[in-house]
């Protein structure tokens, strides 16, 4: 007889392993199913090694979804406020990453996102959870109880808990399994892109963008109504930075994006101005000041270069106009992304439809979907994280 279970997990990251714990505290039987070699592989890498495990302002309008209005009720039952006190609990030192503007609210391990991996595990240990890696699902039928085929045998649970992920970063285990399960049992699965993805270029942006590659500064990025301002960073195949990762996720292929090198500075007054006080210098003498150097060099050559070498006073008031003009509104328009290779987050997923915002239930009776499989994707800055976390706790008290 095949082994039998109360809940059955797919999937040992964020959703799955927070799901599986509180399920346990409950009382179920439950076992996990990771088909890689350890848990939490994209909690490990994130924020650097840190783990951006919440967000300080989470909030719905964080979050995108054909159906906006779903996220409310889990994020509200397991707030971030939740999540930090079990972090507190466990004695890991966080803080709060600091920008240009001020505090983020995005909250980062002080030593390493193994931290956060080892506090899950430990939980799910006290608990009961029963973890099995390196296993492959192969076959799911029925339901109440669901049968399941794997390399480690025939399973069986009254309850069966989706937590598969989406197609982001592949090379951590990023599959379309959970949507073909989603499928299998009626679901609509809508398209799904790479989110939070850095910009690629081609011709010769890409090579004047290449030889910045490393070269860093504040802007503001702008795709028609959706922008922000926060870093940017030059790569060898385009642009990145927290900037880019967060407005890729509203970009649509062919879009051209704008891009303000000087935010919150009215340059062409202060263009001006500079004009008057050192009519001797040269322009880039002064954006050397609000740039960093070698971006000003590569502008310059893109810019004015026949003008290079002119002093100030030898331009005229319009030309500097149009010039600060142009470098708070460069426009300039991707060839792609680095795609769901490089991509932190899924867009789309399984319709939110087929779903209880309450439990996470499917309308297939003991079936749960949770975390990135299922269409809501947050913003950049532990967004992501806190709806794996709400998710696998609304699903965790309900199988």
């Amino acid at each position: 007889m095949p082994a039998h279970y109360d809940v059955l997990v797919l999937g040992a990251g964020a959703a799955g392993l927070m799901c599986a714990m509180t399920a346990a505290r409950r009382g179920r039987r439950v076992r996990v199913l990771e088909r890689s070699n350890k848990p939490g592989k994209k909690i490990l890498m994130s924020g650097g090694g840190r783990c951006n495990f919440t967000n300080l302002h989470v909030a719905p309008d964080r979050f995108q979804s054909a159906n906006p209005h779903f996220c409310k009720s889990a994020l509200s039952r397991y707030t971030q406020w939740d999540f930090i006190e079990l972090v507190e609990q466990h004695g890991i030192d966080y803080f709060e990453k600091e920008t240009v503007n001020g505090l983020s609210g995005q909250l980062f391990c002080r030593e390493s996102s193994k931290q956060i991996v080892a506090m899950l595990l430990d939980e799910c240990g006290r608990s009961g959870v029963e973890i099995t890696l390196d296993c492959e699902t192969t076959k799911v039928q029925g339901t109440g109880p669901f049968r399941l085929e794997t390399s480690e045998g025939s399973l069986r649970s009254e309850t069966l808990v989706v937590a598969t992920g989406g197609l982001s970063i592949p090379s951590l285990g990023g599959s379309a399994f959970g949507y073909r399960l989603a499928k299998q049992f009626g679901m609509e699965v809508l398209p799904t892109s790479a989110g939070l993805a850095p910009f690629t270029f081609s011709g010769l942006l890409k090579e004047r963008f290449s030889r910045l590659a490393g070269v860093s500064c504040e802007v503001k990025a702008r795709n028609g109504e959706v922008g922000f301002r926060e870093d940017l960073l030059f790569t060898h195949r385009g642009l990145s930075g927290p900037v880019v990762l967060q407005l890729s996720s509203h970009w649509q292929p062919g879009e051209s994006i704008t891009l303000d090198l000087t935010p919150g500075k009215k340059l062409v007054p202060e263009l001006l101005k500079t004009k008057q006080r050192h009519p001797r210098s040269l322009l880039r003498t002064q954006l050397n000041d609000l740039l960093p150097h070698r971006l000003v060099r590569e502008i310059e050559d893109l810019f004015w270069s026949e003008h290079a070498d002119q002093p100030l006073s030898d331009w005229p008031d319009r030309r500097l106009e149009a010039l600060g003009d142009r470098l708070q509104a460069w426009r300039v328009k991707p060839s792609g992304t680095e795609g769901y290779r490089k991509a932190e987050v899924t867009l789309g997923g399984v319709n939110t439809q087929a779903l209880s915002s309450k439990t996470m239930e499917s309308h297939v009776p003991g079936l749960f979907l949770v975390g990135e499989v299922v269409d809501v994707t947050g913003e950049l800055g532990g967004f992501n994280f806190q709806w794996a976390w709400s998710s696998g706790h609304a699903a965790g008290q309900a199988v």
